[in-house]
């Protein structure tokens, strides 16, 4: 039994697939299915259920969090002596709290510790989830709760409530009533824009789709020079849309039949060890800090976990 194998069987699992699972480790469908066979051997069991769709067997649920836990003890093996080499941190973030919650924590950090690598990736929650599976990075800034059922020891450090208002350009908004309806608004947007700001999309978002004639979906950058021009309208976590707001080039509006939107995030570990790090501690404190300007803080544990460890 050697690590490739168990990593193999490990996004086998995730993937669902013996395809998808080669192309992400980046090797051919038969040495995936080769390496699997021979794991299978060794343990004396068969693991998958091979057709449309791969699915363990029981057998293999119940060899899964071993594989898992081995995986995991190399990868924090691994870590460790990087950590011996040189200083370094890596963390993840939703990308849509890269800007508001990372930047200015960076700068700080970076006085303190000038020796220090940083690593800062971004993605959509299913990346995040994945890095923090893999243990790629120490901390990740994801949707909360996390639904994912792969990944369910994650540790809530700090947990923040953002707004996520309805905006649409002034000279639309100036042709509105105080209290439109959502019909009055969609009448004079040619689109509606689509952000997957959640895990799981709210109905109200749902909803606007649904009534919208057209629909488009964009990451932000984009998403917002349409709304901008006046090219349509849609739901933007008011971080990434504040000084737009700020500005006059967009307008909130609140439609009467329209229920106001907010995401939660949440700033995790896979464990509280983590904290053992001063710098890394430090540097969750200053982004936990930054937290407070741009939501609510509906949970902090930061301190009582660091007093624990």
């Amino acid at each position: 039994m050697d690590l490739d194998q168990l990593r193999t069987f490990d996004r086998i699992v995730r993937e669902q697939s013996f395809t998808r699972a080669a192309a992400h480790l980046n090797i051919t469908q038969a040495t995936a299915s080769m390496r699997i066979r021979a794991l299978e051997s060794l343990l004396g069991v068969t693991l998958f259920q091979r057709g449309r769709t791969v699915t363990l067997t029981d057998q293999g649920m119940t060899f899964l969090p071993f594989a898992r836990r081995i995986i995991g003890t190399a990868q924090e093996g691994r870590e460790a002596l990087r950590r011996v080499e040189r200083g370094r941190i890596a963390i993840a973030s939703l990308r849509s709290l890269v800007s508001p919650l990372i930047t200015e924590p960076l700068l700080r950090f970076q006085e303190k510790y000038p020796g220090v690598d940083v690593v800062v990736s971004e993605g959509r929650q299913a990346q995040i989830v994945a890095m923090l599976h893999e243990r790629d990075v120490e901390m990740g800034i994801l949707c909360w709760p996390n639904i994912d059922p792969l990944v369910v020891d994650l540790i809530p450090l700090v947990v923040m409530r953002e707004r996520v208002p309805l905006v649409v350009a002034p000279e639309i908004a100036a042709q509105l009533s105080s209290t439109p309806s959502i019909e009055e608004v969609l009448a004079l947007v040619p689109r509606v824009i689509s952000l997957r700001w959640w895990q799981a999309e709210p109905e109200t978002a749902a909803a606007l789709v649904r009534l919208a004639k057209t629909s488009v979906e964009l990451p932000t950058g984009p998403a917002r020079r349409l709304a901008i021009k006046g090219q349509g309208l849609g739901f933007f976590v008011n971080s990434a849309i504040a000084e737009d707001v700020k500005a006059g080039r967009l307008v909130e509006i609140v439609p009467a039949d329209f229920e106001p939107l907010h995401r939660d995030t949440a700033m995790v570990v896979r464990s509280t060890a983590a904290l053992e790090r001063d710098m890394l501690a430090d540097f969750i404190g200053e982004i936990a800090l930054e937290s407070e300007s741009v939501g609510v803080i509906l949970d902090n544990r930061l301190d009582t976990l660091k007093g624990a460890v």
